[in-house]
């Protein structure tokens, strides 16, 4: 391996390059079961098949009165046709008798409907009197009535592996009776953050030291994209600190932000690389341009630049798809979209993808004119970023662009 250290780098590997490799080998990671309380946000490594009937038993789908559908033939208004009244039916207390003709049940919706009753008249055209129920319309055999299975057969798959559980889909895992579901298992982040000028995140700045936000923002980055970040502390530019923590065997992925660059105190890639393999460093990719990626002992580990935009950048292209793969899920950038006109042209270079922070005003994306990537406050006033891929040179100001947003609700700025 070629020491980049204060001599930068001979080439670069392109974007999509590494791109490739990682959705070549990064895989899902093995099952466990998981509660099914704790299972929304998950992804399935099985397919679901109902075990039972949803519901198991004919049920009333409003309030009303069951009956036999032929006993209401012919009742209108002026009419009405008077039936027995011989109990009711509440949701978990049925009715325990069974119904013959001429005669009906209070029921409420949900109940189960009596036997020999096979449609439901609805309250607001009957009225009970003397112990009878007076009916002003005909009601057809099956009216009113949720069928056993309707909902859900027995033997049906419910849901299958590779589905994200949404709040709705576990409400359907608990109809059918399920306590646990096979789940990918989450993946397990270390943290690695770097540098003798950090300060821990909640402590204020001081003399020449800064604030740790890399770590912040990675928690919420891989919170967002399903997995679990270990206890980490923050390590100084030294050699063997480095080391050591790059040889722990707790987590599935290691996020080294800081320390991958050219610098004289830059040591990652170069440990990186006596451990395991050091795949790639240095990306044709503005910002981020230092970062890399590669293994230790199956863990995969991604090199992050210090500069906070770069580090964002960096995750975004290459830690976060592979965070995502492992727990099962799409590789996809999970940001939403928008299409909109440049306000201003932006400008780039062919053979370099850059990742420009834009803001969205009145309907129209205008290049944040701070581009440093140190420079993290720019993230905040962008409502997002264009990519800009390596075969242009450039966009034109009113080219229509694809926006990653950064807010989950498109807000136009006027």
């Amino acid at each position: 391996m070629r020491d980049v250290r204060m001599r930068g780098f001979a080439e670069r590997v392109d974007v999509e390059e590494v791109e490739r490799f990682l959705e070549r080998r990064v895989q899902a990671l093995p099952s466990e079961p998981v509660p099914l309380g704790e299972s929304a946000g998950r992804v399935l490594s099985e397919d679901v098949t109902a075990e039972v009937n949803v519901p198991g038993f004919a049920r009333a789908a409003m309030d009303g009165y069951a009956l036999r559908g032929e006993d209401t033939f012919g009742a209108s208004a002026y009419n009405p046709l008077s039936l027995e009244l011989i109990g009711e039916a509440l949701p978990g207390r049925p009715f325990a008798g069974m119904l013959g003709p001429g005669r009906a049940v209070r029921i409420m919706t949900g109940a189960a409907v009596p036997e020999g009753a096979d449609a439901v008249s609805m309250a607001e055209v009957c009225q009970e009197r003397d112990g009878r129920v007076e009916v002003r319309e005909p009601v057809a055999p099956q009216k009113n009535v949720g069928a056993v299975g309707e909902d859900i057969q027995r033997g049906a798959v419910v849901l299958r592996a590779g589905r994200r559980l949404r709040p709705q889909d576990v409400g359907v895992l608990a109809s059918i009776g399920v306590a646990e579901v096979d789940c990918v298992r989450r993946p397990r982040i270390e943290l690695l953050i770097t540098g003798d000028e950090l300060l821990p995140a909640g402590s204020r700045p001081e003399g020449c030291r800064i604030v740790d936000s890399n770590s912040v923002m990675l928690r919420a980055l891989v919170g967002r994209d399903g997995g679990e970040v270990l206890p980490f502390e923050i390590l100084p530019d030294r050699p063997e600190a480095i080391r050591t923590a790059l040889a722990r065997d707790e987590a599935d992925v290691v996020l080294v932000s800081g320390g991958s660059s050219v610098g004289q105190e830059d040591h990652a890639p170069r440990i990186l690389a006596e451990l395991g393999s050091l795949d790639f460093h240095g990306v044709s990719m503005r910002p981020s341009s230092p970062a890399g990626c590669g293994r230790v002992e199956g863990r995969w580990v991604f090199l992050l630049p210090g500069n906070p935009v770069s580090c964002l950048c960096a995750y975004e292209f290459f830690a976060g798809p592979s965070i995502r793969a492992l727990g099962g899920r799409s590789r996809d950038w999970p940001q939403r979209r928008a299409h909109v006109p440049l306000a201003r042209k932006i400008v780039s270079a062919v053979g370099r993808t850059d990742y420009v922070r834009v803001a969205i005003l009145d309907g129209r994306a205008t290049p944040i004119a701070t581009s440093g990537a140190s420079i993290l406050s720019s993230t905040v006033r962008a409502s997002g970023a264009v990519i800009v891929p390596r075969e242009l040179e450039g966009m034109s100001e009113g080219t229509t662009v694809e926006v990653l947003l950064y807010d989950d609700e498109f807000e136009v700025v006027s």
